[in-house]
């Protein structure tokens, strides 16, 4: 029989999200930030008024995200015809040419999640600064934190800039009431992201937080004892070794703790190799078919880049090169090369393979231009024979690439990266 393992959770102590290492929890003072000297992570910072400025930002962003989806997002103009769209034409498109896999993506990138988590942090925000906080407000507040990837739309603002070039030798583009919106919309959620300090919120969350300096930082030494810090809010707790085959969760939020991932890198490096694979038909395969008087001409993604470097738009055409070829293909290789590290037990320079970690899971969403660009093309050229723009099939093999590696960084746990480097030295300090 065994005996449940008891949870000491520790409030003035701070564990580093990306190499575990804990810190004593110190004021940083006004709009300041604390960084781990260990691998350079940001591990809290202060700004003032937080929840106040962010919540009216949030206010005034869910305004115009309504308004986004109400007026007319463009119109294309070509021999006195016109094609009007709004900004889910491009889903309903996709859906209707048997595309749901897109559709739901698009949807789910630039409205759905956007919509959701706005309204989600205006709730939290709302209730916690009046006051009323419960233990719902903290597991939503969890996966607000948990969709931020998954809201694109300043990507999709990249993916109408390439649309409007590709067009702008076909026809005319008129810009409508809600791209004006979009992209005030996109200033606002920036700013209120910006202004806020979830580490403010997570302790007005907090109601059963306990006195600084308690906890197992006084309690007698255990080595069957190890600090479990959770992923989502932060809070350090101390845990029997045994316990995260019971699935902890965390006192605060509710989140799973887990010493590392479970499985980090066997799951990683299925996603990794699936990457890999459907990458070549995303490249081979033409990702729209270009249909101007009864012609057609299929584009691949490279030869998108190439069309754009023919009308001198050279900046664009680094952007969706770099976007599209470049960032999948590094994200891939940066995964592979991170994964070998970490099972060789490699100890060279961990810091920068942080960094390395740091970027391939910022950067992976960014790929998604060409994918909001054809779902753009799709709704605003459809004038039948005259002129008529095809989703491919290699758009639905890179939106699969674009997931996968996008969850294969969220599955590798960097923390692994300093595991072999705390082998090292507790085995020196045995010797």
């Amino acid at each position: 029989m065994t005996t449940p393992a008891v949870a000491y959770p520790d409030r003035s102590v701070v564990s580093c999200h990306d190499c575990g290492a804990l810190y004593r929890r110190i004021d940083p003072g006004v709009a300041a930030k604390a960084k781990c000297p260990r691998c350079g992570a940001l591990l809290y910072y202060s700004k003032p008024n937080s929840i106040d400025r962010s919540l009216n930002l949030h206010l005034a962003a869910l305004i115009f995200l309504v308004l986004a989806n109400i007026f007319p997002f463009m119109t294309f103009k070509l021999e006195g015809r016109e094609q009007e769209s709004t900004l889910i034409s491009g889903v309903i498109d996709f859906y209707n040419q048997g595309l749901w896999p897109l559709a739901a993506l698009v949807l789910l990138a630039t409205v759905l999640i956007p919509f959701v988590k706005i309204v989600s942090t205006i709730y939290v925000l709302a209730m916690v600064q009046y006051g009323r906080t419960t233990r719902r407000l903290a597991t939503i507040f969890r996966y607000i934190e948990v969709m931020h990837p998954w809201a694109m739309m300043e990507v999709y603002l990249l993916g109408v800039l390439v649309a409007i070039v590709k067009l702008s030798d076909m026809a005319t583009i008129e810009f409508g009431t809600a791209l004006w919106c979009f992209v005030i919309l996109i200033i606002l959620l920036a700013a209120g992201e910006s202004a806020l300090d979830p580490g403010e919120v997570w302790d007005r969350l907090d109601r059963r937080r306990a006195d600084k300096g308690t906890g197992p930082a006084q309690a007698p030494p255990d080595r069957r004892v190890r600090p479990f810090g959770c992923h989502s809010c932060g809070l350090v707790t101390y845990l029997d070794r045994t316990a995260e085959a019971s699935h902890p969760h965390c006192e605060r939020c509710g989140g799973t703790l887990h010493w590392r991932k479970t499985n980090s890198l066997a799951r990683s490096w299925a996603l990794v190799i699936t990457g890999f694979i459907l990458y070549i038909p995303a490249n081979l395969y033409p990702i729209m078919t270009v249909i101007s008087f009864g012609k057609g001409a299929p584009d691949t993604i490279m030869s998108g880049v190439i069309h754009l470097i023919e009308a001198e738009m050279w900046p664009l055409a680094l952007l969706v090169f770099f976007a599209s070829v470049t960032v999948p293909v590094m994200k891939l290789l940066g995964m592979s090369y991170l994964l070998i590290s970490v099972q060789r037990g490699s100890h060279w320079r961990p810091r920068d393979r942080t960094l390395l970690y740091r970027i391939v899971e910022a950067v992976g969403r960014w790929s998604m231009i060409d994918i909001f660009m054809i779902s753009i093309l799709v709704a605003l050229v459809k004038l039948g024979s005259i002129a008529t723009i095809e989703p491919g099939v290699g758009a639905t093999s890179f939106a699969a690439v674009v997931v996968i590696t996008m969850i294969a960084a969220m599955t590798f746990d960097p923390r692994l990266i300093w595991d072999a480097m705390e082998e090292r030295t507790d085995g020196g300090a045995a010797r």
